[in-house]
This record gives C-alpha cells, structure tokens and sequence, in this order.
C-alpha cells in the first residue's frame, strides 16, 4: 500500500508543475499584452474597413468549387 501513496504523490506533484507552468505562461503572456503602449496601438494602420481584393475574390472562388 505504501507503493501506490508514492505513486500518486508523484501524479499529484507532476499535475500541479503541468498546471503552474500553464498559469505562469498565461501571466507572462497577458502581462506583456496589457503593458503594450497606447502610442503602439494607436500606430496601426487604420484602414477603410474590408476590401474584397483580386487576392480575396480568387480564395473565394476557390471555396465555391468544392
């Protein structure tokens, strides 16, 4: 019986270091999302909306065909 203790001791241990590595990356990801400058965000290009492009209208005529 003092085997399978250890054993799930081990899963406990390795689940929690899965689920503590999960939350730092989300931390450090959020973290550097809300740290981006407002001058940063107000430089992106700021264009007229969507625009169907020969580019856009072949995509689609490929998606019909099927």
């Amino acid at each position: 019986m003092k085997k399978q203790a250890s054993v799930m001791d081990r899963r406990q241990m390795l689940k929690a270091l899965a689920v503590g590595s999960a939350a730092g990356a989300v931390a450090t990801v959020s973290g550097q999302a809300l740290a981006a400058s407002p001058e940063a965000i107000s430089s992106v290009d700021k264009s007229d909306g969507y625009r169907e492009t020969d580019h856009v209208r072949s995509y689609y005529a490929t998606l019909r065909s099927k």
